[in-house]
């Protein structure tokens, strides 16, 4: 799953070399941290958090019903700031 995460993020970045990936796998979930430039934050996110919803729904999409949930956070660099699923939903139903 995260040559699948890797794959969409190489799609929208620029600075390739600098993206990292964390994975950690807890009891329910596995959680993919995508860590960014602040210049390639709007472009991997995209408008409204788009682009992030959409790797999302892929990443969901892809994952065998008997396997722990797969959950992909987007984290800018020396930032705490991090772009979660619940946090996306919740901005565009306040618009």
């Amino acid at each position: 799953m995260l040559d699948l995460v890797k794959y969409i993020v190489n799609q929208f970045a620029e600075d390739k070399d600098s993206v990292e990936y964390e994975v950690n796998e807890k009891e329910r979930v596995i959680e993919i941290i995508v860590t960014l430039q602040p210049s390639d934050m709007g472009k991997v996110i995209g408008k409204q958090g788009k682009i992030a919803k959409a790797m999302r729904t892929i990443v969901r999409a892809a994952t065998p019903r008997d396997s722990k949930k797969y959950v992909v956070e987007i984290k800018e660099k020396g930032s705490d700031v991090v772009n979660r699923e619940d946090e996306s939903e919740n901005s565009e139903e306040a618009e």
